[in-house]
């Protein structure tokens, strides 16, 4: 049963987002909070495995709540909910650790599809929001290009160049012909030796590091070793 905190202060949504989730028998709705500060004290009682989250709150919103329970709670997956998905606070709470976002004019099966994903913890973005959300990180923090790091195994760097192209656990699975099993741990692998929260900020990385170039396609084949 995959646990879920729905974070909106509109009543209509949560009790739209509560049926819809209960309804799939596979989750249920764990927590219903109002404003961000609630949502915070909420997670830290529950521990939810998926958070949805509204960026616009009263009292604390949205992507301030973001940090505080990934702070608090590591292992929970929050998903931002938002009107438009140009929304700036999008990409501000993506690069604080959140696994992806949700239009809240989406279609009904993607909100659940969305909740499965995020907790097997594979990214809730489309090629084409995945590139927007990179470009914005990059030039936000302004880094320059950094070596590929020596830790890193060929395959683990074959894995993180797939994941900055923008392909889900199955596509890489599909590509190498190899398990989903095998993908996420190399995925996993990769992410615990840079020190990444989640495929966001590895997708930045694999493309800081070269392993990607401006069009999203990866820029060089690794051996697995």
């Amino acid at each position: 049963m995959i646990r879920v905190l729905v974070a909106d202060d509109q009543a209509l949504v949560r009790a739209g987002v509560r049926m819809l989730l209960q309804a799939t028998g596979e989750m249920e709705v764990c927590a219903e909070a109002v404003d961000g500060t609630q949502a915070v004290r909420l997670c830290e009682l529950h521990r939810p495995d998926v958070v949805l989250m509204d960026l616009r709150m009263p009292r604390m919103d949205g992507l301030e709540a973001c940090r505080r329970i990934l702070a608090a709670w590591p292992p929970a997956r929050v998903v931002v909910l938002t009107t438009f998905a140009d929304d700036a606070n999008v990409y501000a709470a993506l690069r604080a650790g959140a696994i992806g976002f949700l239009v809240k004019d989406d279609e009904p099966e993607r909100m659940l599809d969305a909740v499965r994903r995020a907790a097997a913890g594979e990214p809730l973005l489309a090629p084409s929001v995945l590139r927007r959300v990179v470009e914005r990180a990059l030039a936000a923090e302004e880094q320059a290009a950094q070596p590929v790091p020596a830790s890193l195994t060929g395959r683990e760097l074959e894995v993180l160049a797939l994941v900055g192209a923008g392909l889900s656990n199955a596509e890489i699975a599909e590509t190498l012909s190899v398990g989903v099993t095998t993908v996420k741990t190399h995925v996993a692998a990769a992410m615990d030796k840079l020190g990444l929260r989640n495929r966001i900020q590895a997708a930045v990385v694999a493309h800081r590091i070269g392993l990607v170039d401006a069009s999203f396609r990866p820029v060089r084949n690794f051996p697995a070793r």
